[in-house]
């Protein structure tokens, strides 16, 4: 056994003793209290549709005291949701919550709780996490709630992913030092999602979950299942199920479908003229290979909050580095409380220097707080203009030590022409600025759960490493009068990426659709014509998504530029009391109804749930989904989607999310802005 496999084996084994536990998503109670409150049950209803996935969460606490107690539920935000459905059963009935600002909702919610009334708050802690509180839970006694919030379904190289957040990620200790975690399910737990795509769909798969029963009906839609014990009931009484790790779902669309525009829309005539769409352009595959030498830097972050994660990225970089071309050079900085160069500048990739440098990266361990500027800010010292440069940032984006401001870390990436790529470890990452600095740079960023597929992770990295990139990519429209399209700045799509844009019109009608593009130095551009319906109401949901998209632009743009302006602030809790959002300034509140009217609150929210509600029952009526394809009269494409399997993107076997990039760089690909 060589010195370096040794000290792979150790590391593992030092970091599985030094870890600390991995916390779940569960129900808080103060640290050192005997008043401990029963998750009693725990049901989750997945649907994912062409347009949108939804996700139901009921839940039940339990208290076996003889006296009230107050709950507090906490979870992971999961990625780009939108909270609008929140439902409290006071007294056996179910009542539906109302968004109200934040400050006054919590003020309500503790009039309430003096009072003894029964209430209940949704909140939103920034990026971290959606905070429940409940009460009261009476005596020996059982609540119910429900959550219902929406996110997008998007496709990476035919590729879905769907991802329902539990395992906590570890990155804010001074909550964990004062709150102890009670999160096991005492009673059911049970996962179901079903699958209704207007497009076949050739297999699914749950990896961290691989005993989910899975069926595919006669129409084609497919379902996955399992409960407490994994048996194939869906809903298992067994005690002691841990809300402690990720249910990542994954589906894959058959092979040969073209690049195209669909289309989800919503206008419901006899109410307003307004209509609401959503248009997704999936490009043709014809994005060409590029050839040059390059460079590579890898950023690591080996804080403290990177335990438990150490692991998969040493074995990781190991197997990277070991794909290396030798003609190509690297170079390893890692950052904790302090950054260093590992590797003392760039190296050769030959198997002595990778050796030597997986030493040192072993050695190092994970300690410290995150200093991520000066990890950034090192790496980028001593790039070399004449030669193609890629830098990879692994991280959970926590920083707490140095410069910590966004604008800080935008201002920096401005100064260099590199594209940053970054992987964000797990639930609780510091998304919001890891995604606006790949944005920035016209990198990426992939989010990486400990329950993902690694493999394909990775296949999908290295495919957008391979090939040119769609720049400057936008759509514009003539004929059917369109307007509050959001985003409304250009984008960048890499090989396999969807572009969505979301927007409202007047009148239904023909709609003329241009699409313009950089690749390299070449202009390109498409047109197509779709129609606008002028009665569609069986995706009300999409009102609010375009909502949650005006206010992540809002969100982004004061991001850019490094402020938070009050007028900010009140564009975005105007938009969320209008479509009754969460969000971090609005939370969701629920009192008894007559409390409701005292307090003069609309119940604007009811009523939109309750068309929501409505809508979703006659969906899933229907036997199969609708083709949102609208593009089919004049095709903005004429070749096939780009897949993982069609000829175009690598393979291999490894299984290392950086081994699988390493697959790339044996195409030789230019990194820098001016590819």
């Amino acid at each position: 056994m060589n010195t370096l496999k040794k000290l792979l084996i150790a590391a593992a084994t030092a970091i599985g003793l030094q870890a600390a536990p991995l916390h779940a998503s569960g129900l808080l109670t103060p640290a050192g209290s005997a008043e401990s409150l029963e998750l009693k049950n725990h049901h989750v209803q997945v649907d994912i549709e062409d347009n949108f996935a939804t996700t139901t969460v009921e839940q039940e606490f339990y208290n076996p005291h003889d006296y009230a107690l107050e709950a507090l539920y906490s979870f992971p935000v999961p990625k780009d949701a939108v909270v609008g459905e929140f439902v409290y059963w006071i007294d056996g009935q179910p009542v539906i919550a109302e968004a109200v600002e934040k400050k006054k909702a919590r003020e309500i919610y503790e009039q309430q709780k003096q009072a003894g009334a029964a209430t209940a708050i949704v909140e939103k802690d920034s990026y971290k996490r959606f905070e429940m509180r409940v009460f009261p839970v009476p005596a020996a006694d059982v609540v119910k709630v429900r959550m219902v919030y929406l996110q997008n379904a998007l496709l990476d190289h035919g590729v879905g992913r769907y991802v329902y957040p539990m395992e906590e990620g570890g990155v804010d200790a001074q909550q964990q030092s004062f709150w102890t975690r009670n999160d096991t399910v005492e009673g059911n737990f049970s996962f179901n999602v079903t699958l209704r795509s207007g497009y076949p769909v050739d297999s699914i798969r749950l990896p961290a979950h691989d005993h989910a029963l899975q069926l595919q009906d006669t129409d084609g839609n497919w379902s996955a299942s399992f409960g407490s014990e994994g048996e194939e009931d869906s809903t298992v009484k067994s005690a002691n199920f841990k809300l402690d790790k990720d249910v990542v779902v994954y589906w894959r669309l058959v092979e040969g479908l073209p690049g195209r525009l669909d289309l989800g829309a919503y206008r419901d005539a006899d109410k307003s003229n307004t209509g609401t769409f959503k248009l997704t352009y999936t490009p043709g595959d014809d994005l060409n290979l590029i050839t040059s030498r390059r460079n590579w830097v890898f950023v690591l972050d080996n804080s403290g909050s990177m335990k438990g994660k150490y692991q998969s990225l040493i074995e990781g970089l190991r197997q990277g580095l070991n794909k290396l071309p030798t003609q190509d050079y690297f170079k390893v900085i890692t950052f904790n409380t302090h950054s260093q160069d590992l590797s003392g500048g760039y190296k050769q990739a030959t198997a002595d220097n990778v050796d030597a440098i997986m030493n040192k990266v072993i050695t190092a361990g994970t300690t410290g707080g995150t200093n991520l500027y000066g990890g950034l800010q090192h790496g980028f010292k001593g790039l070399d203009a004449d030669v193609p440069t890629g830098v990879f940032l692994v991280t959970d984006g926590v920083a707490n030590v140095g410069m910590t401001e966004r604008a800080d870390f935008f201002n920096l990436l401005k100064k260099y022409d590199v594209r940053l790529f970054t992987f964000i470890m797990g639930n609780s990452a510091n998304e919001p600025l890891l995604q606006g600095m790949a944005d920035i740079s016209d990198g990426f960023a992939a989010n990486i759960s400990n329950s993902d597929d690694m493999l394909g992770q990775v296949m999908a990295a290295a495919s957008k490493l391979k090939y040119q990139s769609l720049n400057n990519v936008r759509l514009s429209f003539s004929g059917a009068r369109t307007f509050d399209v959001s985003p409304d700045t250009p984008a960048t799509l890499y090989r396999g990426e969807q572009l969505t844009l979301m927007g409202h019109y007047s009148n239904g009608g023909k709609l003329n659709v241009k699409l313009t593009a950089d690749v390299g130095a070449q202009r390109i551009t498409h047109e197509s014509e779709i129609t606008l319906p002028e009665q569609d109401t069986l995706n009300p949901e999409l009102e609010r998504l375009w909502a949650f998209s005006k206010i992540k632009g809002i969100e982004a743009q004061d991001e850019y530029l490094g402020v938070e302006g009050s007028e900010s602030k009140a564009a975005i809790t105007d938009l969320a009391l209008q479509y009754g959002l969460l969000t971090d300034y609005t939370s969701l509140i629920v009192v008894k109804d007559p409390v409701f009217e005292q307090l003069g609150i609309d119940r604007k929210n009811k009523q939109r749930v309750e068309t929501e509600q409505k809508a979703r029952a006659q969906r899933a009526k229907q036997p199969t989904a609708a083709s949102p394809r609208a593009d089919t009269a004049k095709p903005i494409s004429r070749r096939p989607a780009a897949t993982h399997s069609n000829g175009r993107s690598s393979g291999g076997g490894s299984t290392g999310w950086l081994s699988l990039i390493a697959l790339a760089l044996f195409a030789s690909l230019r990194l820098k802005r001016s590819s």
